[in-house]
């Protein structure tokens, strides 16, 4: 019998090994797209129980963010920190898009939320085996240094509410993607590390659609709901986002991915405000 979308995503979230889960990954984002274009038998959405937590190699050993070891970026080693970080955010990333599938299939969604989330999984496991194509020529590899524990907290936090994961997850996680990388471009080529400057342009151009998809259903679920999507955004993020909105914003990648500033602006101003009074 021929799998649901859901049980699909379900799969991918519990396949530990990241080459493994984002091959699996990539193969059922091609079945989809076959599916769709009537070049295959139709997929159903159907429904999952995914676990609250994806399946996760041995390696890296996860660490709280405060006792990850810090590394300066101009040496070979920090670059090899850094883009050890890119890839766990991208592993991450995947399983992210596969679980808002599978998570909530119960949602009475367009058929497009579907096609665009299974797109940003396909292009977040290409990005991971990007970033791991470079770090093997360093002669290294994901697992080998310690990564972020904290990184599937927002997914936990969301896990009953979809419109607060589209706020926090593609609206604030991944426009902070939008802000930084383009920094990380510049030390890779400073550099002269032209397979990771590769590698990091083609995750930069890519993310913006990610964004976009978030800020796109976010919208689409406000108005369902009649309710203003700037208000409830401010509302999710306060709720759900743990932090301050750090400047400096990429201003016209966020634009380009329908997030205007005062969306963003009044927030970075506000929670650190928010969070001494709750100390």
């Amino acid at each position: 019998m021929m799998m649901t979308l859901t049980q699909m995503a379900t799969e991918v979230l519990t396949t530990a090994d990241g080459r493994e889960k984002t091959a699996l990954s990539r193969r059922h984002a091609a079945a989809w797209v076959a599916s769709r274009k009537g070049e295959a038998a139709a997929i159903e959405i159907g429904t999952a129980n995914p676990p609250l937590h994806p399946a996760r190699p041995d390696r890296p050993e996860l660490l709280s963010p405060r006792d990850v070891p810090r590394r300066r970026p101009g040496s070979p080693a920090g670059r090899i920190a850094l883009l050890h970080a890119v890839a766990h955010i991208e592993l991450n990333a995947v399983d992210l898009h596969w679980d808002i599938i599978a998570r909530f299939g119960h949602v009475p969604m367009p058929i497009g939320f579907y096609d665009d989330w299974v797109k940003c999984a396909d292009e977040e496991s290409k990005h991971f085996n990007l970033v791991c194509d470079c770090l093997e020529a360093l002669g290294s590899h994901y697992g080998a240094l310690p990564a972020h524990a904290g990184m599937w907290r927002a997914a936990e936090d969301t896990a009953e509410d979809l419109m607060g994961r589209l706020a926090v997850v593609p609206m604030v996680l991944e426009a902070r993607g939008l802000d930084v990388t383009p920094g990380m471009i510049e030390i890779f080529r400073k550099a002269g590390a032209e397979g990771a400057v590769s590698a990091l342009e083609t995750i930069y151009a890519e993310e913006v659609a990610h964004v976009a998809y978030g800020s796109k259903w976010f919208h689409f679920l406000c108005g369902r709901e009649d309710v203003d999507p700037k208000e409830v955004f401010h509302t999710l993020v306060r709720r759900y986002f743990h932090g301050a909105l750090k400047p400096p914003f990429n201003e016209e990648k966020r634009a380009e991915a329908g997030l205007p500033p005062d969306f963003y602006w009044p927030l970075a101003e506000e929670t650190p405000a928010r969070d001494r009074a709750a100390t």
